[in-house]
């Protein structure tokens, strides 16, 4: 039987089917709960349960009330109230699963490859800035990849695959596959993004094949002639790993509204640029940023820690830390066979 969701102080209310989780069900019906990884790991989804009982998955059967409750693996054994940390009605989500064809593919850095997919001639496929697909690529298999291009080139997309050692996914898709061949992508997924009708300040910080996602958003903020002040902090290892500088370099010299500050943990010899942790830079630059928005995209670790130093020493609203982790999901090939592979990187 189907179980009845009420969302706290709203007039909000949803059913969900047996085995469902409140997020599938919230998205289906409408909702726009907070979410990213949808795999329980990011806590994005963390919500209130006022009433009621869930069981979720890795934690057992939990009761309300109760607090920290991941959305996206609690399936009701009741009918429940929830209160998430957020909620806004939008149309019910309308995903497409189709195939794409790559178009280039390019190594971009000595641990990320570039892939532009097309999609068959007159397909369009809209998203918002800062969302991901999910790639499907055989023997049940799939990965999910933030759409690194604007929107508005909604007729194929754009993927940075960060190459790691020991993974069975991209040893297929970035080992097997070449210009031409075709990959089943279903998209759109997420709701990360920025809300360019804002003029409050903006801080973007980004972790290697995190920038993915925020150029989406700052390409997008370009197309749409908005002028949201957004200062971007992109850290990576070392300069190879900065693989769009240019790029970077030449949209902040041609609008006054976007500010770019590359960060190298192991900073190539004559670097004279910043040093150190990605977040530690954007905190010794804005040191009150209770006027400020933040928008963090990368590992797990690096959003933690910029969220609890932002809030404890920078004064910025918890509420104003906008984030989506990307998670390392590979599963190890034996060394005989190992070959350089891809993480999951939009959770």
């Amino acid at each position: 039987m189907a179980y009845n969701v009420q969302i706290a102080e709203t007039d909000f209310e949803f059913d969900v089917e047996p085995g469902e989780t409140v997020l599938d069900a919230a998205e289906r019906q409408g909702f726009a709960l907070p979410y990213s990884c949808r795999k329980g790991v990011c806590n994005t989804c963390k919500g209130g349960l006022t009433s009621g009982d869930v069981g979720v998955r890795g934690k057992g059967d939990v009761s309300g009330p109760a607090t920290g409750v991941l959305l996206c693996q609690a399936r009701p054994q009741s009918d429940i109230t929830i209160s998430p940390s957020s909620v806004e009605k939008v149309d019910p989500i309308r995903r497409r699963t189709v195939p794409a064809r790559i178009r280039r593919k390019e190594l971009v850095a000595a641990d990320v490859v570039r892939l532009s997919l097309r999609f068959p001639i007159g397909t369009r496929v809209p998203f918002s800035a800062g969302q991901y697909l999910r790639v499907t690529l055989g023997q049940g298999m799939t990965r999910n990849y933030s759409m690194a291009n604007a929107p508005r080139k909604n007729d194929g997309c754009e993927l940075h695959i960060r190459v790691i050692d020991g993974g069975r996914f991209s040893q297929q898709a970035l080992g097997a596959l070449g210009t031409g061949d075709v990959l089943t992508v279903e998209m759109p997924f997420g709701t990360f993004g920025v809300d360019r009708s804002l003029q409050r300040p903006a801080i973007l910080l980004a972790g290697g094949t995190g920038y993915a996602p925020i150029r989406s958003v700052i390409e997008a903020q370009v197309d749409e002639h908005t002028r949201r002040p957004l200062h971007l902090y992109w850290g990576a290892r070392n300069r190879d790993g900065l693989y769009d500088l240019d790029r970077l370099t030449e949209l902040a010299k041609r609008h006054d509204w976007f500010t770019f500050t590359p960060v190298l943990s192991e900073p190539d010899e004559g670097w004279t640029g910043r040093t150190g942790l990605v977040h530690r830079a954007a905190l010794a630059d804005h040191p009150d940023l209770s006027a400020h928005e933040v928008y963090a995209c990368g590992a797990p670790a690096m959003i933690d820690a910029a969220e609890a130093e932002f809030c404890s020493d920078g004064n910025l609203d918890p509420a104003a830390f906008h984030a989506d982790a990307f998670l390392a999901t590979e599963e190890p090939v034996p060394a005989s066979a190992a070959q350089p592979t891809s993480e999951d990187n939009s959770s």
